[in-house]
């Protein structure tokens, strides 16, 4: 095995096999099974742990979220069917949710070219699916070590193995039947690191179990209505069921450790809580893409800024996080003008996570 240790993640887009759209003769980068190697990156973390003497479980809520983790698992080999194929030759998602219909440069593009843009954009939005999935697996692990109460270290356990879950079935998607691989987009990027390089645990549920979580979950529930392939719908179908748990873990868990904060504190919290929305609203834009299709990359991204359908599925996506900030207690009047700013406070008095419904996070995985 070989490992490549590198100080930045790679830029470039990897192609697993001899496809990259009809029509298409570049094999730059074009990659087989022998040429893989792994690529790491080192980051440091001043990780404080602790141990938990007191066995007692002192959180019923808490405790059956990590009973019903055991008893949902799925197995990515099992549970899903890989002998279905989407065919190529259809653009795999649904066309009326293009920012991009009516764009001079877009429409520009021939038929192929449009068919390899289909597919290359979900690419880019799968990849950062696993990019993050394998960033949760990270932050799910170092919650088990530094979480300080018994019942939600089983819980970062059970979360740490449903994420590797993830990271192994939205790979194995990517590889198989797509064949395209984006690097990580430079703002989740940054968000990752320093929801992993902080030493503080709450900061890492914040992060990870509020925003990242929570945001993913509401993309999540779209691409399962817009992607037509069985498959990525069965699949994005199982990855819910679990967001589901992850995200209320989160609300439950903080909304208590919260009041205990100071104001100095609760005001870090709740401007970290701002600045990550901020940096993850624009990680919804797949500047990637516009480069390798060659378009004016502020031009693209201006498009898609100020379409109306992206608008909408910006805002529908924070609706799961406006509500979860304000039951845990970090939407503080020092940040409301600034979420009022990006249009995101009209979400604060939807439904929370916190109120736990038993009998849908209970529902079997296949009824």
């Amino acid at each position: 095995m070989k490992i490549t240790r590198v100080n930045t993640p790679p830029t470039h887009i990897s192609i697993y096999e001899n496809w990259d759209g009809p029509g298409s003769d570049d094999i730059e980068d074009k990659l087989s099974p022998q040429h893989v190697e792994d690529v790491v990156e080192i980051f440091q973390t001043p990780l404080t742990g602790h141990y938990n003497w007191d066995y007692a479980s002192a959180d019923g809520r808490i405790r059956k979220l990590y009973r019903l983790g055991k008893e949902l698992n799925w197995n990515a080999d099992f549970d899903l069917d890989w002998s279905q194929d989407f065919p190529r030759s259809e653009i795999p998602m649904d066309e009326s949710f293009n920012p991009f219909n009516g764009w001079a440069p877009f429409e520009a593009l021939s038929d192929d070219e449009k068919l390899r843009f289909g597919w290359h954009n979900l690419a880019w939005m799968l990849a950062q699916f696993m990019h993050g999935e394998q960033g949760a697996l990270l932050v799910a692990s170092q919650l088990a070590s530094c979480a300080p109460t018994y019942d939600a270290k089983l819980y970062a356990a059970s979360q740490t193995f449903d994420e590797a879950r993830h990271v192994e079935a939205f790979t194995r998607y990517l590889q198989e039947k797509i064949g395209i691989l984006y690097p990580v987009n430079p703002n989740l990027k940054s968000l990752l690191d320093k929801i992993l390089s902080d030493p503080r645990w709450d900061l890492k549920f914040i992060g990870m179990q509020i925003i990242i979580e929570g945001l993913a979950l509401a993309a999540f529930n779209t691409l399962k209505l817009t992607a037509k392939d069985p498959l990525l719908k069965q699949l994005v179908h199982l990855v819910i069921r679990d967001e589901a748990r992850h995200v209320t873990f989160g609300v439950n868990y903080l909304e208590d450790f919260v009041k205990s904060l100071s104001q100095e504190e609760l005001e870090e919290r709740a401007h970290f809580a701002y600045e990550a929305c901020v940096v993850m609203r624009e990680r919804l834009v797949s500047t990637e893409v516009f480069e390798h299709f060659g378009w004016d990359v502020e031009e693209a991204r201006e498009q898609v800024l100020s379409s109306a359908i992206m608008g909408q599925f910006r805002n529908l996506l924070f609706t799961r996080i406006m509500p979860n900030l304000k039951r845990i207690g970090l939407l503080t009047e020092s940040v409301r003008p600034r979420f009022e700013a990006l249009g995101l406070l009209q979400f604060e008095n939807l439904v929370d996570d916190g109120e736990v419904d038993w009998a849908e996070l209970s529902r079997p995985l296949y009824e």
